[in-house]
């Protein structure tokens, strides 16, 4: 299990520097989330995680290894159903219990941000979350292409500034192409910020 803790809040200004937000869904996932977190512990990098709440109640000391490294628990339901097709009720179990599992894991931090599987969302929806809602710019397609060399050239290829880039930390072909995300767009000047830590400096 990663124990590596990050070192105080991210003062990156992505007004002025180069950002972009990796997010990963659906985890987490042993031994991959494990992993991953060693990657992005390597480069200082942050990322934020869209959690699934039964795996999150499944694997809590994940949850807290990624809250205490820096990164940003996201809320992505809790058996991942499309949310569109249930009522405001369902819609509002499925968030709650994800948020309360992640407090619970992480010793109280409440998530703020939450993406709806498979990007469907709509007015029911929204109206049924106080959480701020997150797609993305660059979908890396990567549960469809389990390849670590085209999962990593789509990223380095299609991300821009301030871009949020859709990934699954449950593929270890995934996982597999983050040092060479990492590596390579490091080199180019980028910075890893959380999506909240994108918003907020924008």
């Amino acid at each position: 299990m990663p124990t590596h803790t990050a070192s105080g809040d991210d003062d990156t200004d992505c007004k002025k520097a180069k950002c972009i937000a990796l997010t990963f869904d659906d985890g987490p996932a042993m031994p991959e989330t494990s992993t991953l977190l060693t990657y992005l512990a390597r480069y200082k990098a942050r990322a934020t995680f869209f959690t699934v709440g039964q795996n999150v109640a499944a694997h809590p000391d994940l949850v807290r290894a990624a809250s205490r490294a820096g990164m940003e628990i996201g809320n992505h339901s809790y058996s991942h159903p499309d949310l569109t097709k249930l009522t405001p009720e369902q819609v509002a179990s499925q968030l709650n219990r994800t948020s309360a599992a992640i407090e619970a894991a992480t010793t109280g931090r409440t998530p703020t941000l939450f993406r709806p599987p498979y990007g469907a969302i709509n007015a029911t929806v929204r109206g049924a979350t106080r959480l701020s809602p997150v797609l993305w710019d660059v979908d890396t397609e990567d549960w469809k292409y389990r390849d670590a060399d085209k999962v990593a050239r789509t990223v380095i290829d299609k991300a821009r500034r301030n871009d949020v880039v859709l990934m699954h930390d449950i593929h270890p072909t995934s996982v597999a192409a983050i040092p060479r995300i990492l590596r390579t767009l490091t080199a180019r000047g980028y910075h890893f910020v959380t999506v909240s830590h994108l918003r907020a400096t924008l």
